[in-house]
């Protein structure tokens, strides 16, 4: 009878993630997380985010004070339920309920009752394309439309998102109050993807010797507070958040991905690509990865086919109103430009040197391309190869983009997260007979 192979020591992020049964990590978290808040309230020229640091500072602040409790119940008690996985979720919990959805909807709230800086932008425009979908069938307005307003507004009469993301706007198109603040559904979406997510891995069962079948379950709770209680990800959502679903839907299909659900992994991508752009790259990815199991048509059918339905409607009714919204508009050839902008490298070479545009322009191209040159050497074979890529990837773009802004970076950051969650313990595990039976695993599943 052969023995059951030892369990391998944590490395690397795990080790980073897992010490002290990862509460050490948890505390940090939400320690820096109340001191960012708390700037954030005190210090910043948007007063929806200073209406969020002032109530998420002391969600984070209750949160890193459960923490420290324990912590010091562990030094006590280690084999103590409160200090376990399970308390730790629910600590989680707690906190994005205090940091995102409660000043969420106090800003619903309070916008409903006429304070009119009580949401970022995109809100007003989500809201506006829905009620545009349901008056004219489309979106977007067209060039000659957005050039009759008032020079201030022509800038909110842009819709720069796939025509999906109008869906969100659409309750409060029907009625007004603080529930259809396009807000509360952003939430209520990325909450659904999230849960699915979680339960996509949870039910992929154990493998060998007792261990996950995927990822790790402490690796699990990381990256759901990578994507919900994390300052940008709760400041997002709270204040504008049309990013969150989309971040949701990805993680989503890498989590359908990781347990071989490919064509269920490009409905998820695809629903993702109909509301951002962002997920494009995502959906390439993962279409690439489908190939190397023999289904990438499986997912290429939802990653681009629902995205393509998505815009056939707008195409259609007007169709210079979609190229006007979606690539004019974006690509800086607008009747205004985007008012984003962070000092990242992309940014700082376009409005810094001479020609500057064009260098970030060509150097953007330039990571483009050593990514597909990346993906046709060595397509990614697992989940865990897919996320890392796509997190890597769009982490080189948000820095070489010549207008981005900072909340994109709660894409590379989840991505990277989630990575751990959807990692094959028997590819991931540095001993070389693990190696060796995921190998022959990947040839019996080809």
């Amino acid at each position: 009878m052969t023995a059951a192979a030892p369990t391998p020591r944590p490395r690397g992020w795990h080790a980073l993630s897992s010490a002290g049964g990862g509460l050490p990590l948890d505390l940090a978290l939400y320690a820096v997380s109340a001191v960012f808040a708390a700037i954030t309230a005190v210090t910043s020229t948007l007063l929806p985010h200073r209406a969020w640091g002032g109530t998420a500072a002391v969600g984070y602040l209750v949160a890193a004070l459960a923490v420290t409790v324990q912590l010091l119940l562990r030094h006590r008690r280690p084999d103590s339920a409160l200090t376990g996985l399970s308390a730790r979720w629910a600590i989680t919990a707690f906190a994005w309920a205090t940091t995102t959805l409660l000043p969420l909807a106090r800003q619903s709230a309070e916008r409903a009752a006429g304070r009119t800086d009580r949401a970022q932008e995109e809100v007003l425009v989500v809201e506006q394309a829905g009620a545009r979908l349901v008056e004219h069938g489309t979106p977007y307005l067209g060039h000659d439309a957005i050039a009759a307003l008032p020079a201030d507004e022509r800038l909110l009469g842009y819709t720069p998102y796939q025509p999906g993301m109008a869906l969100f706007g659409l309750p409060r198109a029907a009625a007004a109050g603080w529930w259809t603040d396009a807000r509360v559904w952003f939430a209520v979406g990325t909450a659904v993807a999230l849960v699915l997510a979680v339960a996509v891995l949870r039910r992929a069962g154990t493998g060998p010797a007792g261990r996950p079948a995927i990822g790790h379950a402490a690796d699990l709770l990381r990256g759901v507070q990578a994507a919900t209680v994390l300052p940008i990800c709760a400041l997002t959502l709270a204040t504008g958040g049309d990013d969150l679903p989309v971040l949701a839907l990805c993680l989503l299909a890498l989590s359908l991905a990781a347990t071989g659900r490919a064509g269920w992994s490009g409905l998820a991508v695809g629903l993702a690509g109909a509301l951002k752009l962002f997920a494009w790259p995502v959906a390439l990815v993962l279409i690439i990865w489908g190939a190397t199991r023999r289904a990438g048509l499986r997912v290429a059918a939802g990653a681009i086919g629902l995205p393509v339905a998505a815009l056939l409607p707008a195409l259609l009714v007007d169709r210079d109103a979609l190229v006007e919204n979606v690539l004019r508009f974006p690509l800086g050839h607008g009747l205004v430009t985007s008012p984003a902008q962070s000092p990242f490298p992309g940014h700082l070479i376009a409005s810094g040197l001479p020609g500057g545009r064009l260098i970030a322009a060509g150097l953007l191209v330039a990571a483009g391309a050593a990514i597909a040159g990346w993906l046709f050497r060595r397509p990614p074979r697992t989940a865990f190869a897919a996320a890392l890529v796509c997190g890597y990837g769009l982490l080189a773009a948000i820095a070489l983009m010549p207008s981005t802004r900072f909340g994109y970076l709660l894409y590379p950051i989840a991505l990277l997260a989630w990575a751990a969650a959807v990692r094959d313990p028997d590819r991931a595990d540095a001993n070389p007979a693990l190696s060796v039976n995921w190998q022959a695993m990947e040839r019996g599943r080809a």
